[in-house]
Order: C-alpha cells, then sequence, then structure tokens
C-alpha cells in the first residue's frame, strides 16, 4: 500500500524553487522561505508564474515525486514525471480490455454507480443537517430520481446507455444544487455547470477543485502502473486522460461537498473572486490559498473504507482505488468496487 504523502501547492507568482540537498527549497526573490525534505512529499503542483531548476526536476522524478504546472487559475498545462511504473503486462491488459464493448460498459457502470450514489449522499446530507434551510421537497426528488438511476444501472447496458444514465442523472443532481447553497446565495447562485470559462463564482470553485482530484487521481493511476489516457467510459482523445476522468467519477462529489462546506461556513466570499468583462470568473490569490489548505485537511480526514473495511486517510483512497481497478483488471478481484461514501 503506498503511503500517504503530502502535496505541496505553490501559488506565490515568482517562486522559485530548487534542489538543496535532499530538500526543496522554495525561494522568493532569492530569499529561502521554505525548505521540506523530498521525502516527506508526494507531489508538488505550481499554479502560474512559478519556475523550477532544471536539477529540482530531475531530483523529482527520481524521487518519484510528481511535478505540475497548472494556469494561475488552475488549467492544466504540464507534467514532470519519472519512469513508467508497474507491470508492463497490466498495461497490455488495460489495453486489451478497453478495445471490448462489453467489458468496458461493464466497468463504466460501476464508475458511474459510484458518482451517482455519492451525489445523492450530498443531497441527503443537506436534507440531515440543514433540513429547516433548504427545499426539501425539491431535493428529496431529486434523490428519488437518482435512486431510479441506480436501479438502472444493474440491468444489462451497453456503453452508450450507461452514458445516457449518467448524463439525466448529473442534470437531475446540478438541477437541485443552488438549494444545497445556504449562505450568501446572491454571491454563490448555481443555475447550471459551465466551464472554460466558469461564469460564475461556484462554477469557478468547483473547477478548481475538480482539477486538483484530478491531479490527484492521474498521480495514484501512474503509481499502480495503470495508463491514465486509455479510458472505458470516456474514451480515447489525443490530449485527455480517459481513464483518470473515469476514476475521478466517483471522487466529484468530494470536491462539491467541500465547495459547500467552504461556502455555507463563511470561508469563501464574494469579494474573494474577480469577474472579468467577459463574464469569466476567476479566484482572487488568497482564496485559492484558502482552498488549497482546505483540501489538503480534507485529505488528512480518516474514514472507513466500505469494501476493504479498514480506516484511512481520505487521500489514500485515490490509490487504493487506482489499486482496486489494477487488481480487477489482472482478474485477482471479480469485479470493480466504486467507492460509496457514507
Amino acid at each position: 500500500m503506498k503511503k500517504h504523502l503530502n502535496t505541496l501547492f505553490v501559488t506565490t507568482q515568482g517562486a522559485y524553487l530548487a534542489k538543496d540537498g535532499e530538500t526543496i527549497a522554495v525561494r522568493i526573490e532569492r530569499e529561502v522561505k521554505l525548505r521540506l525534505p523530498v521525502h516527506t512529499l508526494e507531489s508538488i503542483v505550481c499554479f502560474g508564474n512559478v519556475g523550477c531548476s532544471p536539477f529540482l526536476m530531475g531530483f523529482c522524478g527520481e524521487r518519484n515525486v510528481t511535478l505540475s504546472f497548472l494556469t494561475e487559475n488552475g488549467r492544466f498545462l504540464a507534467r514532470v514525471v519519472g519512469p513508467v511504473s508497474g507491470n508492463v503486462l497490466l498495461r497490455r491488459e488495460q489495453y486489451r480490455r478497453a478495445d471490448e464493448p462489453d467489458f468496458s460498459a461493464q466497468l463504466s457502470k460501476a464508475f458511474v454507480f459510484g458518482k451517482v450514489a455519492n451525489c445523492r449522499t450530498v443531497l441527503r446530507r443537506v436534507v440531515r443537517d440543514h433540513g429547516d434551510k433548504v427545499d426539501c421537497s425539491a431535493i428529496e426528488a431529486a434523490v428519488s430520481r437518482l435512486t431510479t438511476s441506480l436501479h438502472r444501472l444493474q440491468d444489462e447496458l451497453d456503453l452508450e446507455m450507461v452514458r445516457g444514465v449518467e448524463g439525466d442523472a448529473a442534470h437531475v443532481y446540478f438541477e437541485v444544487f443552488d438549494h444545497l447553497v445556504i449562505r450568501n446565495k446572491n454571491d454563490f447562485f448555481f443555475h447550471e455547470r459551465n466551464r472554460r470559462p466558469p461564469l460564475d463564482r461556484m462554477n469557478c470553485l468547483l473547477s478548481f477543485l475538480y482539477t486538483l482530484v484530478m491531479h490527484d487521481v492521474r498521480s495514484a493511476l501512474e503509481c499502480t502502473g495503470l495508463d491514465p489516457a486509455v479510458g472505458f467510459l470516456h474514451r480515447d482523445r489525443p490530449g485527455r486522460a480517459g481513464l483518470a476522468l473515469d476514476l475521478m467519477e466517483e471522487f466529484r462529489p468530494l470536491a462539491d461537498r467541500l465547495a459547500l462546506s467552504l461556502v455555507n461556513l463563511g470561508q469563501l466570499q464574494g469579494k474573494d473572486f474577480v469577474v472579468s468583462e467577459t463574464g469569466s470568473v476567476r479566484m482572487k490569490d488568497e482564496a485559492r490559498k484558502t482552498l488549497l489548505v482546505s483540501y489538503q485537511k480534507r485529505k488528512q480526514d480518516t474514514l472507513q473504507h466500505p469494501f476493504l473495511e479498514k480506516k484511512m486517510p481520505v487521500g489514500l483512497l485515490f490509490h487504493t482505488q487506482a489499486l482496486l481497478l489494477a487488481r480487477f483488471l489482472r482478474g485477482d478481484v471479480d469485479g470493480y468496487p466504486p467507492l460509496i461514501w457514507r
């Protein structure tokens, strides 16, 4: 089992990362502001104008520390990784199975089942915790429709039918998402999912969190030896990490819950965002730091894995699910067990 380590997020514009012995030094205006031993890190994520020395890149590659570069607003640019991990036979089996329509549909049902079940949990928790502040009838109606989607996923479905169920469930879920916002609704309203660029504060928040989850899922797949580009639900497309998007589905509600917590607890305010003349929305630097700290703290929380029946940090779940997926592809288990949040 992979040890759960930390992610270093670097958001200060103009920062420069360099190798200093067995540590990573973060310099700002030529002054070292932070030193971290490399063995305490799993990955480094750089936002915007952040530079890295070539020696540090090689050092991170040797020590299996993934180095990712994103724009200041969180759009993925590039990654530096070491040698490919894992057994080539596992990747060959992944490629073979991805070409089988029936197998792809079977595995896709598991990914979508996890996503829909976890979305339903998000709705149920809001009713349980804030029943006096939300439209319970609308949310409970959505819960009922998501339950119907879960029943449909237990039938024999081809890949296009699975995608249809996923699309319908996502529409039902986001149709009531605005009801889940119980504070600062004038600033954090939600009418529909939009992206590239996000056109309101809540969509901006969700997109940024999904980027963080995507980073962790992709790293977990690479460490396990699977190819993040070859998916089952999300088919091959140049530049798209199909398998990472597949596995990410069951983790999206994790990001949703964190976004709602940040807003409903007042940790983020409308003033923490900038709306451009074109209508696109981006987070200010301090808001981004608040979000990153909250995300890192959430990964340190522990919960009981429903399949393995073991307590583990949330941040380890990405690797656990990647390992379970690898075991399924190798034939060590009869099916892939999606992570169902309680």
